[in-house]
């Protein structure tokens, strides 16, 4: 993906559920390496490891 693509529109972006959570995540230029590998949208969420995060 190139930047001169992006123009500001993350509905373009790839997106998926967090493992834990299930809110949707948008891809991130810090996860353009490991992006298949990014399961948790947070460190809390990460902390519960699959476990749903108490409100």
């Amino acid at each position: 993906m190139k930047q001169a693509d992006f123009k500001g529109n993350k509905q373009s972006l790839a997106s998926k559920p967090c493992s834990a959570c299930g809110r949707p995540m948008s891809w991130r230029k810090r996860w353009a390496r490991s992006w298949d590998e990014v399961k948790y949208c947070s460190d809390a969420c990460r902390a519960q490891r699959g476990g749903r995060v108490p409100k």
